[in-house]
């Protein structure tokens, strides 16, 4: 729309369809196109969390409106310190419908009989083999099976993974391990520190099992789909051939010819070819949705061809009905059944479904451009989007994208998985490679290369995302280009996003074949981030730099480096506790990855300490009852645990239960925005209700909603009629006024009206003054906003007061020699340098130094950096020698924390008496007010 008109009558005829549907959300925005793909993903993002997934949002009741972006735990906090793939997870879900989308049961009965007489069976019971050849079916069987055991046994937990081509993510031995382990501790209510190492998770796997079975009240059946397609199998699911816990059962589904050896033994239940009344009902099926009728003369001649082993299963009888259907209407199905009886196996079927779609297609460049597509997804390592196929094809226009989809998803070549495109079955690859790549590797090797220069050249743009990351390594590593491989793996950001979707032992496999070992590939990293950070200016680069520095810190924790862990996660602390402030979430989160590497290196003392630390800010930031604080409390508890503390421990451990009991049962319906939507349905009656307190917060809370959805407009209409509300009920000198002022100054700084919000930031201020403590975080908040606003307005001279009145604050939180004073020193000082007062900047930034010598020890790298700004200082001010020898003192520090990454220097954390302490770098009664800097 346009000015409140719509556009054109197409448009208003689309507008008024959508209206009348239920299930449809409409965006209205005019601009370009790159703004509006981006406001329909946040929309699209917030319904997947919000509806479907039921994530909590931060419950924002009382709560000032500030920085967006850290509203929310941080998300890779869902399972505590567990790392999770959305992605994989997604894949699983679809893999799992795809398998039981066929709406035929072939005689399945006998089958399901045998898999319920296994769960009902006496324990100890090694794992039942359901075996068959290629396309018999397997799939459907155990999906139809586990779909009527979710309905007929619900005390039943049943975990299941299906299993996709060989060499994808889905076959990955460890990654299936890890989504087990994490699938049974969701169920088992448990929170524990989990190895990332590869060949750990394997071996630990059997005690996971035994530990969280133990946990459940009823039967645990573990299957897994196409088994024999994992990457060495054998050696890496060896846990099979151990006793399995008495209420675990155990399915696996393999080809007959790649089982191995030693599962032969094992009770198996083999999938005989499909009878004629079978093979008859499957082709009447595929016709009659076709409204195609075969002649009995037709009948018979399918009946005496589908007789062999190869031409009964169920992938090629279904591929033979929908072939026979597919021509049915349009063609002669005597010629067409000709045809088919020619083909004596799937593979040779496929191939005349193949040739059947290239000769529907008007011109030989788009027989090209099918081979080109079938080719480039058959070599990548999980499949390819269609955005990417148009990117890599600029000729592949969307129509014609549009209709050879349709035909090969309709004929059970290419499926969609996480919205890639995929083959659906490994018969209809293998079919793909003997028409279109019988030169064989050469011409895979030419297509790899073609994707491996399209997400170079994303990469080059630095558009690193889950793709990139995923596919180019594994193409450096298929075509063998060491080199390529070692470079792409130094890019941060690609290692960043592997690691933290758990895809560890992929990352590690990249660095062995490179030939590094775990001590070179840290400094490599580390060497990698200091050359970054040097480039890094502004809040929002140093923010993304501190995420960084604690991936790198996690990934070498994980990797049992604990003295190399500490370099990066120590100054991914410290840059949040500058470029955020010392009581904000993301603080929390690296207190608590440190304090992970000292209770794994035994120093409990240390890790006490920061957990409280963390524990201290969830609680401010988030309330006492909110997840994040029943993961501080599990980490505790398990601190307590391992130094005999127990009684401490079970205390913390029910206080964390009751937390997450009472989290579970909010997810969904009543939680977090979806209450606030509740209350969006109550908007009449708030408007046009009695003005209460109640009421005001409601629509204080709903003028917080819209403006965390970039709803600016409607945010300040609820935002001002908040404060109204307030101002006639409650008077205008009240703090929740403050309140109402403070969100809106915020509204007002996001859309750069500065001088509106100027104004109200003043009024708040000047209310917070009078009603509350001097110390008060509330107060701080608003002083600390307006004095950043009056800095980027110019107006030095009204910042420096506020930012005065803020040292102040912090002395009276804290005590005049904590950390977060010094931080407001130099907050202040650097102020005056900008002002080119450089007398009055000296004194603080000294007294500043020594408050960090004296919390932090002489080589910290917040004393470095204090160091080198007066060093800065004193060359300005003319004294060379003085500014020479602060900046030597200055690199020392530098070089002595590049060498700790090495391990050639000694921890800052040891347990003896020269200790580095964390004890008060943080305020112990901070209320988290989210803003920006």
């Amino acid at each position: 729309r346009e000015d409140g008109r719509v556009s054109s009558v197409s448009v208003q005829q689309l507008i008024e369809q959508i209206s009348c549907m239920n299930k449809a959300k409409m965006i209205d925005h005019v601009g370009g196109v790159e703004e509006g793909a981006y406001e329909i993903y946040n929309c699209v993002e917030k319904i997947i969390k919000q509806d479907i997934l039921g994530c909590e949002m931060t419950d924002l009741e009382g709560k000032d409106l500030g920085n967006k972006e850290d509203s929310t735990a941080p998300e890779e906090e869902v399972f505590g310190d567990v790392l999770w793939d959305a992605h994989d997870e997604q894949e699983q879900m679809e893999a799992f419908q795809q398998a039981s989308n066929s709406t035929c049961e072939l005689g399945f009965e006998k089958y399901f009989e045998r898999l319920n007489d296994l769960v009902a069976a006496p324990a100890p019971i090694p794992p039942l083999l359901v075996s068959g050849g290629p396309g018999s079916g397997k799939s459907l069987l155990l999906s139809k099976w586990i779909q009527l055991q979710q309905k007929h046994s619900p005390n039943t937990l049943i975990l299941y993974h299906f299993v996709g081509r060989p060499m994808s993510t889905s076959s990955e031995s460890a990654l299936i391990i890890k989504r087990l382990t994490l699938k049974l501790m969701q169920h088992s209510w448990l929170v524990s520190p989990l190895t990332f190492d590869p060949a750990k998770l394997l071996e630990e796997f059997p005690r996971w099992l035994e530990k969280l079975s133990a946990r459940h009240q009823g039967s645990i059946i573990i299957i897994i789909d196409s088994i024999d397609q994992i990457q060495q199998a054998e050696k890496h699911m060896k846990w099979l051939i151990d006793p399995l816990p008495v209420n675990v059962r155990v399915i696996v589904s393999v080809n007959v010819e790649t089982c191995p050896q030693a599962w032969r033994l094992w009770p198996t239940l083999h999938l005989d070819p499909l009878n004629s009344k079978d093979v008859k009902s499957l082709i009447s099926a595929e016709c009659n949705s076709a409204n195609v009728k075969l002649t009995k003369e037709q009948e018979k001649k399918l009946e005496r061809h589908c007789r062999s082993a190869t031409t009964c299963n169920a992938l090629y009888v279904t591929l033979l009905g929908k072939t026979i259907a597919c021509v049915g209407n349009t063609g002669n199905i005597d010629e067409i059944l000709q045809q088919c009886c020619q083909c004596q196996d799937t593979v040779s079927l496929y191939r005349l479904v193949l040739r059947s779609i290239q000769e529907s297609l008007q011109s030989d460049k788009e027989k090209g451009l099918l081979r080109e597509m079938l080719c480039v997804i058959g070599v990548s390592h999980n499949g390819v989007s269609e955005s990417e196929l148009m990117e890599l094809y600029p000729e592949l226009t969307s129509a014609v994208l549009a209709s050879l989809l349709h035909s090969l998803h309709k004929m059970c070549l290419l499926t969609y998985g996480c919205g890639l495109l995929k083959f659906q079955h490994l018969q209809a690859w293998e079919m793909v490679k003997l028409e279109y790549m019988e030169a064989g590797e050469n011409v895979i090797s030419a297509y790899r290369q073609k994707l491996v220069e399209y997400f170079t050249m994303q990469l080059s743009q630095d558009r690193v995302t889950w793709r990139s990351a995923d596919e180019l390594p594994w193409l450096f590593q298929q075509q063998g280009d060491k080199q390529k491989l070692h470079k792409c793996l130094l890019n941060l950001f690609v290692s960043q996003n592997l690691y933290k979707r758990g895809h560890f032992a992929e990352l590690l496999s990249y660095w062995q074949l490179v030939g590094k070992d775990k001590s070179s590939m840290a400094a490599e990293y580390f060497d990698s981030l200091k050359e970054y950070e040097k480039s890094s200016e502004g809040e929002e680069s140093m923010i993304c730099l501190a995420d960084l520095y604690e991936t790198l810190g996690r990934f070498l924790k994980d990797l049992g480096l604990l003295s190399q862990a500490v370099a990066p996660l120590q100054r991914s602390l410290e840059i949040r506790e500058t470029a955020l402030d010392p009581d904000h979430p993301r603080v929390a989160q690296s207190l608590h990855q440190l304090a992970g590497v000292y209770v794994q290196w035994k120093k409990f003392g240390n890790a006490e300490q920061l957990y409280k630390q963390a524990l201290e800010i969830s609680e401010n930031a988030y309330g006492a009852e909110h997840p994040q604080v029943a993961r501080e409390l599990d980490a505790l508890a398990t601190l307590y645990q391992k130094q005999n503390k127990y009684e401490q421990a079970e205390q913390l451990r029910k206080k964390s239960f009751k937390i997450r009991q009472k989290a579970a049962r909010q997810k969904g319906s009543l939680c977090g925005f979806a209450l606030l939507r509740q209350r969006a349905l109550q908007l009449e009656e708030l408007t046009l209700g009695k003005d209460t307190p109640d009421n005001a917060r409601t629509l204080n809370e709903l003028g917080v909603l819209y403006y965390l959805q970039n709803n600016l407009e409607t945010a300040e209409l609820f935002l001002k009629r908040s404060l109204e509300m307030r101002e006639r009920v409650l008077g205008s000198d009240h703090p929740d006024c403050a309140q109402s002022l403070n969100n809106l100054a915020a509204l007002y700084n996001e859309k750069k009206h500065y001088d509106k919000a100027e104004e109200l930031y003043e009024k708040a201020l000047d209310i917070r003054r009078r009603a509350l403590a001097p110390d008060h975080p509330s107060l701080a908040y608003t002083v600390k906003h307006l004095a950043v606003l009056y800095k980027k307005m110019g107006k030095l001279d009204k910042a420096v007061p506020l930012y005065e009145l803020a040292v102040e604050i912090r002395q009276k939180s804290f005590g005049p020699k904590h950390p977060s004073v010094a931080t407001a020193l130099v907050n202040l000082a650097v102020l005056y340098c900008q002002m080119k007062k450089q007398i009055e900047a000296l004194p603080l930034y000294e007294r500043a130094l020594k408050i960090y010598e004296d919390s932090f020890g002489q080589m910290h790298p917040r004393v470095g950096e204090t160091l080198k700004n007066l060093a800065v200082l004193s060359y300005e001010r003319g004294d060379f020698e003085k500014a020479a020898e602060l900046y030597k003192r200055a690199m020392e520090i530098k070089e002595a924390e590049t060498l700790l990454i090495g391990g050639k220097a000694t921890s800052r954390h040891s347990s003896s008496g020269d200790t580095f302490s964390l004890k008060s770098a943080l305020s112990p009664n901070a209320l988290l007010e989210h803003g920006q800097r």
